[in-house]
């Protein structure tokens, strides 16, 4: 496992790469390390500053993500969300097949364990709220806003 930090303009990225992909992209309140980026994250940083400076609107990175069949199911529906847009919970249940599945698309959303690059922050209450979101809602909204802004943008 290969660990390194990230400066975000929205706090402090904790990334980790399994070897094999990015397995975990999360928020945290203090970097509890220092140190050399693993050559295996370089590009990922290089992403990170792009999409934070308006130059990227999606990432092209291994992944290698754990979870149940069905988060994967979801997780997967997450990555086709385009830049600058939005799916209620209830949209991703349907696209699944079974609105009844809501709950269960809420729960999995919320247990995405790559933030931004699996843009779990696009995914939003059917009144147009803006319900949950691991690294805090003020993040999920600054995120919004930032895509919204560089959603015109001819990106790569």
């Amino acid at each position: 496992m290969f660990i390194a930090f990230y400066q975000s303009p929205i706090g402090t990225i904790q990334i980790e790469h399994s070897g094999v992909g990015i397995s975990s992209l999360i928020f945290i309140e203090k970097q509890d390390q220092k140190g050399n980026i693993p050559h295996l994250i370089k590009p990922l940083f290089l992403q990170l500053d792009e999409y934070f400076a308006g130059e990227r609107n999606e990432f092209d990175i291994n992944l290698d993500l754990n979870g149940t069949d069905f988060q994967k199911q979801v997780w997967e529906l997450l990555l086709e969300i385009p830049f600058g847009q939005t799916l209620s919970y209830m949209d991703i249940a349907k696209k699944l097949g079974d609105p009844r599945t809501i709950r269960a698309v809420g729960n999995a959303n919320g247990k995405n364990p790559v933030s931004i690059i699996v843009p779990c922050h696009r995914v939003i209450g059917s009144d147009g709220s803006l319900t949950g979101y691991a690294g805090g809602l003020w993040r999920k909204e600054w995120l919004l806003n930032h895509e919204k802004k560089h959603k015109q943008l001819s990106l790569f």
